[in-house]
Formats: C-alpha cells, structure tokens, sequence
C-alpha cells in the first residue's frame, strides 16, 4: 500500500463531509429560495479584510442559490477616521453625535463612496453582480429630521435635542429594488436618505435595514452585529424568543445598553410584516450562511408572538 493512501483517505472523507453538509443545506436553500433577506453589514465583519472577503462570497452564494439578498451597511469607524484627517470637529449632545452640514457631507462621502463601492467590489470579485445606492437613489429611502427628548430632573419639562442632519426613514419606496430582485443585481445601500427639501440626512444603518426589510416583505432581517446574539444574565446565547418575550427581556435588564436599540430594530420589523429577524456574530466566519442553511443557526431569532 502507498504511504500517500492515509492522505487520499483523508481527503476523501473531506470531500464526503463537505458534501454531506451540503446535501442537509438543500431543505433550508429551497425554504429561502426567491425570498427577499436584508442583511445589515458593519462592525468588525466589515473593517477585517478576510471576514469581509468571506461575506462578499456568502451573499453571491446567496443569490446564485435562488435567495434574493439586500445589503444595508454602516461605516461609523470609518467615518470617525475621515473627520479626524480632515480636522473637522463634532460636538456630542446628550451622548449623541451632532451633525452639522459639514459632517453630514463627509458622512454622504464616506458611506455612499468609499465604503460602498469597497462592498461593491468585493461581491464582484467574489463573482457577483452588485451595484451600489444610497437612500437617495431612485427616492429609496425619504428621510425626516430624527428628534429625540429628554427631561430635565430640575423642571421635569421635556426638551428637543437638536442632532443637526441626523435622520430617520420616513418612507421607502422599494420600487428600485423590486426591479434588482427580477435580475442577477446585488444591491449595497448606504444609509442616507433626502429629506422634503433636498436636504440629506445620515441614518442609522440598522434602522435603515430593519425599514428597507418591512417594505421588501423579507423574509428575514439579519444584523450583523459584534457581539453572539442577545444573551441572559447568565451570558448565555438566547436562541429564539418571541417580541412579547423580547419586550419583557428588555424591561427587566436582561437586554440592555446597545442592545435595546437593535432589538427594538427587530421588533419594528417584525410587527411589520418581516417574518423574523436575527442578531448574529458577523466575526463569525459565513456566520450568515450558518444561520440560515443549519437546524440551530447561530444568533438569537426574534419573531412575533
């Protein structure tokens, strides 16, 4: 017997495994097959060079299957490192970043051109077809001036904060995106919208998502986060719960800081009409495809009661 056979045997049993794994794929492929998924890119996922190569790959596997992808990215980060190159200063009111003209083109800039076109580029590379929006491509994403209160403790009179042009989604309009859906388009969007007068916004990329998801009808909303998924108080991983499950997880402690904002994301859009959404570890490698094409996924599934 050659000494090379242990090495064939091995490889052998690889190629069995690996076909194994897709064979057990092959029910949840046709479960997702022409359904719209929304998936929220950023955090590490997107600043690491070889998570970011493998998520290009995941999501032109994605489409090459029969699922209809959608992705929403961030860019926080990177656009924290552009104001500091270009010395130009924001202010934080109550915690929150105030963003002035200035800003906001930087941010239009940054997320609509650099960031964008890197996503682009790395799904095309990995064999796909993707093109790059921003909300304000074909009236996607219609932005209204975010407006948050807090009360003051001496008064306890309610005042505004003023965020400058940070946004929120006050309408979208799928139209475009229904037309990518009936091709072999990828599209990327960058989460700026146009408010009624022409003015751009800068909004949140998972409340971008989780309102793109709800006009789409997804399937599912998938966040990409930097953490496992909701935990207990233990640090344990949660699964699956329910929105009612989730809202008493919230005003008990269990889900807290951060955290509250996401899930309210998901919960937004599941109350919508998005069958579920999931909060996942994007420093997972092919963390998406784990999550839809495997029995127990890999992040916490939200859905509705």
């Amino acid at each position: 017997m050659s000494d090379d056979t242990p090495d064939i045997m091995h490889d052998r049993q690889s190629w069995l495994d690996r076909a194994k794994t897709l064979s057990e794929a092959l029910p949840f492929m046709r479960q997702f097959s022409d359904e719209t998924l929304v998936i929220k890119y950023g955090g590490h996922a997107m600043e690491s060079e070889d998570l970011a190569r493998l998520f290009a790959r995941d999501v032109v596997l994605l489409k090459q299957v029969g699922v209809n992808p959608v992705v929403v990215h961030g860019g926080g980060p990177q656009i924290d490192k552009m104001l500091k190159r270009l010395d130009i200063k924001t202010s934080r009111v109550d915690g929150l970043r105030y963003t002035d003209q200035a800003t906001v083109d930087v941010v239009e800039m940054v997320l609509s051109g650099s960031i964008n076109k890197q996503i682009v580029s790395a799904i095309n590379e990995a064999g796909g077809f993707a093109v790059g929006l921003s909300g304000k491509d074909g009236h996607l994403i219609r932005a209204r001036k975010l407006r948050r209160t807090k009360r003051d403790p001496s008064s306890n009179v309610e005042q505004i904060i003023d965020l400058g042009f940070v946004g929120e989604p006050a309408e979208i309009t799928p139209h475009i995106l229904d037309f990518f859906r009936d091709s072999d388009i990828i599209p990327v969007i960058a989460p700026v919208g146009m408010g009624g007068s022409g003015e751009t916004y800068n909004i949140n990329a998972d409340t971008a998502a989780g309102a793109v998801a709800a006009a789409t009808s997804a399937r599912r909303l998938l966040m990409l986060t930097d953490v496992a998924g909701v935990l207990d108080k233990a640090g344990n991983l949660i699964p699956e719960m329910t929105a009612g499950q989730a809202r008493a997880f919230i005003a008990d402690g269990t889900i807290s800081g951060g955290m509250i904002p996401k899930v309210e994301t998901c919960l937004d859009a599941v109350e919508q009409g998005v069958e579920a959404a999931v909060i996942l570890d994007g420093r997972v490698p092919h963390a998406l495809l784990l999550e839809l094409f495997t029995p127990h996924g890999v992040g916490t599934l939200i859905k509705a009661d």
